[in-house]
């Protein structure tokens, strides 16, 4: 299955307890969608989030998103391979 890191930026800072409940309702909602939301990282002052995600296509992965807590990505990028 294709892998993508999609990039979220925050105006105004994020803080990572926010992040990770909306990581936890991504996890409740990706099965619907063929997705497979794997690892995230956050930079709390920058307000930017980074999710490694397991998905049909960038589609799915935003649905997931929107869905789950209405934070869709701002960027999404194919990952080739993991390394």
């Amino acid at each position: 299955m294709p892998v993508f890191m999609d990039v979220h930026n925050v105006e105004g800072g994020v803080s990572a307890k926010d992040v990770a409940a909306a990581h936890e309702a991504d996890l409740a909602t990706q099965g619907r969608h063929g997705v497979n939301y794997l690892k995230y990282w956050v930079d709390e002052e920058a307000g930017k989030i980074f999710c490694l995600v397991e998905a049909p296509d960038a589609e799915a992965a935003n649905t997931v998103h929107r869905e789950a807590h209405g934070l869709v990505a701002d960027e999404i990028y194919p990952i080739s391979s993991q390394g």
